[in-house]
C-alpha cells in the first residue's frame, strides 16, 4: 500500500435514489476486490457500508461510509477508495459533501424504475462539481424490469450522453449474463463462485442483431468525440477495441459521454 503513488489513488463514489441497490452494489465490490471474505447483505444488516445501527435496522444508508479496495490495471496497482452514499431525500446534504472530494462515481439505477428523483437530485449534484459518472442499470433480475426503458430514462430525464457498454442476455428469474458490446461476446457468471468467476460465450442467436445496433451507437458515439475515430467512421474502417476503449476512458473523463453497463447486484451478475 505504502509504494502506491499518489496518481493512483481514486475516489470513487456510489450514488443512487434509495432502494436502487447501491449499498448491494459496494457490497459486492468489496467482495470481488478483495477486502471481504462474505457477502454482506442489506436485508440481514450485515452490509459493511452501514456501519450504524439505524442503518441496519432500517435497511437504508443515512451517512456516507467510505472504504477502501485495490484495482490493479495494466499491472498497477490503484488504490481506489469508495464512497457509499445515502440514497434518502432527507439525507442530500451528506450527498454534496461526499461529491465535493470524488474523482469519479458510479450511479446506479433500478431497472424497473428507471430515473428516480433521488437520483435525478444526485445528478445534478454531480453535475454541479463537474464529477465524471459511469451507470449501472441494476435489478434486472426484478419482476418488470427492462433495460430499454431505463437506458431511455437516462437519455430523457437526465440529458445524459449515455452509451451503452453491455445489453443483458436474459431478464427477470432468465437472467444469466450480460454481451460486452465491445468484444461482442456474452459474459456468463458462475453462480457457484458468487459471479467471481465467469464464461465467455457466442452471443445468443436471438440477441445477435440487437446486439449489432447497439454497437453501432457505441462506435457512432465515441466517433462523435475524437475526431480521428471520426475519419475512420466515415471513411467505413474498422474501430478497434482498444480504441474504443481509449475513447471511452477520455470522453468519460471530460464528460462528453456517460458508460451504461448493467446486470443484478443481488444476483451477482455484471457488478464485476
Amino acid at each position: 500500500m505504502a509504494n502506491i503513488s499518489l496518481d493512483k489513488y481514486r475516489n470513487i463514489g456510489i450514488m443512487a435514489h434509495i432502494d436502487a441497490g447501491k449499498t448491494t452494489t459496494t457490497e459486492r465490490v468489496l467482495f470481488y476486490t478483495g477486502v471481504s471474505h462474505k457477502i454482506g447483505e442489506v436485508h440481514e444488516g450485515t452490509a459493511t457500508m452501514d456501519w450504524m445501527e439505524q442503518e441496519q435496522e432500517r435497511g437504508i444508508t443515512i451517512t456516507s461510509a467510505a472504504t477502501t479496495c485495490f484495482w490493479k490495471r495494466n499491472g498497477q496497482e490503484h488504490r481506489i477508495n469508495i464512497i457509499d452514499t445515502p440514497g434518502h431525500v432527507d439525507f442530500t446534504m451528506e450527498v454534496e459533501r461526499s461529491l465535493r472530494v470524488l474523482d469519479g462515481a458510479g450511479a446506479v439505477f433500478d431497472g424497473v424504475a428507471g430515473v428516480e428523483p433521488q437520483s435525478e437530485t444526485v445528478w445534478r449534484q454531480a453535475d454541479k462539481y463537474g464529477v465524471p459518472r459511469l451507470c449501472f442499470i441494476n435489478k434486472l433480475d426484478r419482476a418488470g424490469a427492462s433495460f430499454e426503458r431505463s437506458f431511455q430514462s437516462i437519455l430523457d430525464r437526465l440529458g445524459a450522453n449515455a452509451v451503452a457498454l453491455q445489453i443483458p442476455i436474459g431478464l427477470e428469474e432468465h437472467l444469466q449474463g450480460v454481451v460486452d458490446l465491445i468484444t461482442m461476446k456474452g459474459l456468463i457468471w458462475n453462480d457457484e463462485t458468487k459471479g467471481a468467476e465467469y464464461e465467455t460465450a457466442e452471443i445468443p442467436a436471438d440477441l445477435v442483431e440487437t446486439a449489432k445496433e447497439w454497437r453501432e451507437k457505441l462506435v457512432e458515439a465515441v466517433s462523435a468525440i475524437d475526431d480521428d475515430l471520426m475519419m475512420k467512421y466515415l471513411e467505413g474502417e474498422e474501430i478497434s477495441e482498444d480504441e474504443i476503449r481509449k475513447a471511452l476512458r477520455q470522453g468519460t473523463v471530460d464528460l462528453k459521454i456517460v458508460p451504461v453497463v448493467t446486470g443484478s447486484a443481488f444476483k451477482n451478475k455484471g457488478v464485476q
